[in-house]
């Protein structure tokens, strides 16, 4: 059964006006594409939509009436094409040329952004949660060395010297891996097209982490990884997206303890992402409002009440669900679902 909140939409002009619609409105997941044309078989955005797998046409008639297109965006610039769709669109279809496309872009560009920097702020926002793990961690391997570099003052053997200089080489490189790992988390979501992300390391990605965000003490971890499970999407976003279902189920089991159990799942075409604790639940009537913006059920400055909100976010984008099962001090589950990329397209991994 069709969906009756569903846009169809055609684009005509696949130049750089034509690509920046594609891109941003194949994101919607409430918004189907078409198709989309140009004259120009180079056209950048013809490349782009057969990435996307967003039908190419030649046709202009026929892709804005063979299609039940209720929306025609018209990027060519061509007046003879406005008045061509104004005498032989649909009688059902509205069209958005000239000045009224450009408009519709810059806005959507517009929120796009705003987006990205929302994502941006409540990111490093959360940064400051983990000070106490990020000292704890380098604060062994800092001793570590001022201990070794005490001893290699005195020390006379020279085979004692080169095992304590390794030692102290090793305790570098741990300390350096603890910066690296944050600097990659903190740094702004790489505006690169979607490309296939392999979900396993990702989440052993997002578990390194969540690690200085919490306290894993009295917590039994619980993985249970289908291999080949693999999503298309920005792989920066959805670290945080995980990053963020991790620590929250963590914070949940707080002063408690209790079990994270991380499972992917490959079935019907699809990959599921589940995140489940045996932590304090969600109060039922507070499960419509955590996706909102700015809802928070933490202590004043323990949260910015956008980490769900970015969640939903970015699952939609990637045209995935999200669902929470919940009980009062019976724990919560977050079941994420997207398409498999193996079966909608390859891509590189990242």
């Amino acid at each position: 059964m069709e969906r009756s909140d569903h846009t169809k939409v055609a684009i005509l002009g696949a130049g750089r006006g034509g690509r920046a619609l594609l891109d941003l409105l194949h994101q919607i997941p409430s918004i189907e594409i078409v198709g989309i044309a140009d004259r120009n078989p180079a056209a950048p955005g013809l490349e782009r939509a057969r990435e996307l797998q967003v039908p190419v046409a030649t046709n202009v008639p026929d892709l804005v009436s063979n299609h039940g297109v209720s929306l025609i965006l018209d990027v060519t610039g061509d007046p003879e094409m406005e008045t061509y769709l104004h005498a032989h669109k649909p009688p059902t279809a509205n069209v958005l040329s000239g000045s009224a496309s450009r408009l519709l872009w810059k806005l959507i560009q517009h929120e796009s952004k705003l987006e990205a920097e929302l994502l941006q702020s409540e990111k490093l926002a959360g940064i400051g949660s983990f000070a106490a793990g990020i000292a704890h961690d380098i604060n062994n391997p800092l001793q570590l060395i001022l201990g070794l570099a005490e001893n290699l003052a005195e020390e006379r053997d020279l085979n004692a010297v080169h095992q304590q200089a390794q030692d102290i080489i090793e305790a570098v490189k741990r300390t350096s891996a603890i910066c690296r790992d944050l600097t990659r988390y903190s740094r702004r979501a790489s505006p690169h097209d979607d490309v296939l992300v392999p979900v396993n390391e990702k989440l052993d990605e997002a578990l390194k982490i969540a690690r200085y965000a919490s306290s894993f003490h009295d917590i039994e971890m619980i993985k249970q990884y289908q291999p080949g499970a693999a999503v298309k999407g920005n792989p920066d976003e959805l670290l945080h997206v995980l990053v963020n279902l991790i620590t929250n189920a963590v914070h949940a089991m707080e002063g408690r303890g209790g079990t994270l159990t991380i499972e992917t799942l490959l079935h019907d075409g699809q990959v599921e992402i589940r995140i489940s604790d045996t932590g304090c639940g969600i109060d039922p009537d507070k499960l419509d409002e955590i996706f909102e913006p700015f809802f928070t059920t933490k202590a004043p400055g323990k949260g910015t009440g956008l980490g769900l909100y970015n969640v939903k976010t970015i699952v939609n984008k990637m045209h995935g669900t999200i669902a929470v099962d919940s009980r009062i001090d019976g724990g919560t589950t977050f079941t994420l679902t997207f398409p498999d990329a193996e079966l909608v397209g390859q891509g590189s991994l990242s």
